[in-house]
């Protein structure tokens, strides 16, 4: 595996601020418990994943439907899932700085232990092995204890907590029903959504890694209780694995993380992770699970509602066992921000390029008149800006010489820059510059329509 260097997080953090893609929120009022601003260039990357992941996962298969649940449920909703009682996470504070950790992190970090969910074992290893606070450096710690992770609010007419929404799988299960009655879905069939989810993590970190606002783009696919689960849950596996790729990933940063049998929940006969190697080492990426029957078992008995599905084919009724593929979109951003990015030796420094494939490029297409103080060569600029800008997002940049422009226009990730010079005034061409190979090459103005289809695959 090839190293990569311990400050190219800091490049990219900076890059993405400086390029407009990520800001940290409210910086102007000191910034706010690691929560980021989604900037122009990192909006249209943003849409561009989410309507790859729409198009790859919903809209072109047949077994797939999509919705768009709300983010405040009803509270038994997520009485019946586990999450009033079971979503936590293990705290602990330093009684020298008042930071606070999670305590099974820490100590994997210093002992290489993994002891998830066994406090009192937690509170005596961070005692005997004097594990040190990565804040002050000091070591003395108050006793494990679980941190349940909702974040809660009040709402109008409502007597008692409302929570939002852990994750985006509750109102499809609570939906389930509905879907089956007003859709002609038969088994095994899939529900995708997108959207936001709410997570009080204790540390979050690592740029847009780990946040307590984030993005989902998850699946629940419903499958018969004796189908065979494992070659569709290896389909699906090998589905997420193409999806990485398509982002940008390259294979060698991705492996495979099975969880171990005895940390699985007890609904589950196997979870996957697929993991990344970010530049502060493998995390996870995305996640799937075989989650049996657990879910809508749990919605049925706590709701009192039928939930089964009838087969009409073989006249049987059942609970559906459900695959869910989970996609973290905020950390999708962020391997292709990692994957994209590039230094490169050229003849006048460094060139810094953002390799994003093309689908997932925020601009496609950036038109540029040689000089700004021409009004010719500007109104000829404007018209093939008119003439491209309607299939594709595109950029009029006329700011500062070309060269500027170009390694502007780099470092954002655009594939295409089009520049417009006195040869176009007389003979309708321009020169069209490729941004991974910096070739260049004259093509007439009435050929680019196709030429772009051709390379850009509209």
């Amino acid at each position: 595996m090839t190293k990569k260097p311990e400050d190219q997080m800091q490049k990219i953090t900076s890059l993405a601020k400086r390029r407009g893609f990520i800001y940290p929120s409210s910086e102007i009022y000191g910034g706010f418990a690691n929560s980021y601003s989604y900037g122009p260039y990192g909006t249209e990357l943003k849409n561009n994943i989410k309507a790859l992941w729409w198009k790859m996962f919903v809209s072109d298969r047949e077994d797939m439907i999509g919705m768009d649940g709300p983010i405040l449920l009803n509270p038994k909703l997520w009485e019946a899932s586990g999450h009033l009682t079971s979503f936590n996470d293990a705290m602990v504070d330093c009684k020298e700085c008042q930071r606070r950790f999670r305590a099974d992190t820490l100590i994997e970090e210093a002992t290489g232990s993994d002891l998830e969910g066994k406090l009192d074992e937690m509170s005596a290893i961070l005692i005997k092995a004097k594990v040190k606070c990565p804040e002050c450096g000091k070591s003395n710690w108050t006793e494990a204890r679980n941190f349940n992770m909702m974040f809660t609010t009040e709402m109008n007419g409502f007597d008692g907590q409302v929570y939002l929404r852990p994750e985006t799988a509750g109102s499809i299960f609570s939906d389930f029903k509905n879907i089956i009655d007003s859709m002609r879905v038969k088994v095994p069939f899939g529900i995708g959504q997108i959207g936001k989810a709410f997570r009080n993590e204790i540390v979050a970190g690592n740029f847009i890694f780990r946040l307590r606002e984030f993005e989902q783009m998850e699946i629940e696919y419903f499958i018969e209780p004796d189908a065979d689960w494992e070659s569709i849950f290896d389909a699906w596996f090998k589905l997420q694995e193409e999806f990485t790729l398509l982002l940008g990933a390259d294979k060698k940063d991705l492996k495979v993380y099975e969880h171990p049998k005895e940390k699985l929940s007890h609904y589950s006969k196997k979870t996957v992770d697929i993991q990344y190697n970010y530049p502060f080492g493998w995390q996870e990426l995305y996640g799937l699970a075989y989650r049996t029957d657990h879910d809508l078992k749990s919605h049925q008995q706590a709701s009192g509602q039928d939930l089964t599905y009838f087969d009409q084919v073989n006249n049987k009724r059942y609970l559906p066992h459900v695959i869910e593929p989970t996609f973290g979109l905020d950390r999708s951003i962020l391997v292709a921000l990692c994957s994209a990015y590039n230094e490169e030796k050229v003849a006048d420094g460094i060139r810094v390029v953002m390799k994003f494939p093309k689908a997932i490029a925020p601009i496609k297409i950036a038109v540029f008149p040689l000089l700004k103080n021409k009004p010719k060569l500007v109104a000829k600029a404007k018209e093939v800006f008119g003439l491209v800008k309607g299939d594709y997002s595109c950029e009029f940049d006329d700011n500062g010489n070309v060269g500027k422009r170009y390694r502007r226009q780099d470092e954002i990730g655009t594939p295409y820059c089009v520049t417009v010079d006195f040869d176009s005034l007389e003979d309708d061409t321009v020169t069209v510059r490729d941004r991974d190979s910096m070739k260049q090459e004259r093509i007439k103005i009435a050929e680019l329509g196709s030429y772009f289809d051709k390379n850009l695959g509209n």
